[in-house]
């Protein structure tokens, strides 16, 4: 069994439909959210590049349904070594969340266990939530019946935001925290440092720390010296 972590350490705080910035993923976002609040809602496969935002949806999903008074479980399959034992591991909980799917490709058990726990879902009722970057028919499964399973769940393209939307995103929560990011620094990091915007926020969150504690604004020279204490080879 996949072991019962504290709320706040599975679903992050950030991690909600209200922190996430839809773009042109407007469509997408409200699919999510009716299928995290509204039990018998169609099953959902999200399929989207790195950075795209399925993470962070799938997490928020996740603390809808606990809020609705669902069972759920979130599983980052990338990162679990057993991944069959983990996919069997959440069946019977109402609300499953299964993120980065292609990481079971080629593992013939795990795609078993999740071929299994899509049955067995179906036929309790239970949600399912599906993340990947390619497509069913794309992911390169083995098992054709797993494949021809996820190719009926509703499908929805999450599309990254563009350079001057993260650039937004970032200016406008800057200036909830009483810092102006000018021109020159968001230059700066856009050209020299990750332009995926969960990256970008989680320097916003340390940077605001550190000039707060060194009474400095934020400017190139800061990140400059910040960046080299705090991540060398950045």
């Amino acid at each position: 069994m996949i072991p019962q972590l504290p709320l706040a350490l599975r679903w992050p705080r950030r991690q909600r439909f209200e922190h996430f910035h839809p773009g042109a993923n407007a469509a997408t976002l409200a699919a999510v959210e009716q299928l995290a609040r509204t039990p018998g809602t169609p099953w959902l496969y999200l399929c989207g590049p790195v950075g795209s935002g399925k993470s962070h949806l799938l997490m928020a999903a996740c603390q809808a349904a606990v809020e609705g008074g669902r069972t759920v479980q979130y599983l980052p399959l990338a990162s679990l070594r057993d991944k069959a034992a983990a996919i069997r591991g959440v069946a019977g909980s109402e609300f499953l969340a299964l993120d980065d799917l292609g990481a079971i490709v080629g593992d013939r058990d795990a795609e078993h266990a999740l071929f299994d726990v899509y049955n067995r879902a179906k036929a309790e009722g239970a949600a399912l939530l599906f993340a990947a970057e390619a497509l069913p028919a794309q992911l390169g499964l083995g098992l054709p019946d797993l494949r021809s399973r996820l190719g009926a769940c509703q499908q929805a393209l999450l599309k990254p935001l563009d350079d001057a939307e993260r650039r937004d995103v970032l200016r406008q929560q800057a200036a909830s925290r009483g810092i102006e990011l000018d021109d020159t620094v968001l230059d700066w990091l856009f050209n020299r440092y990750a332009r995926d915007l969960g990256a970008l926020l989680d320097l916003l969150d340390r940077l605001d720390q550190a000039s707060l504690a060194a009474q400095r604004r934020i400017t190139v020279p800061f990140l400059r010296v910040f960046l080299r204490e705090t991540e060398p080879g950045a």
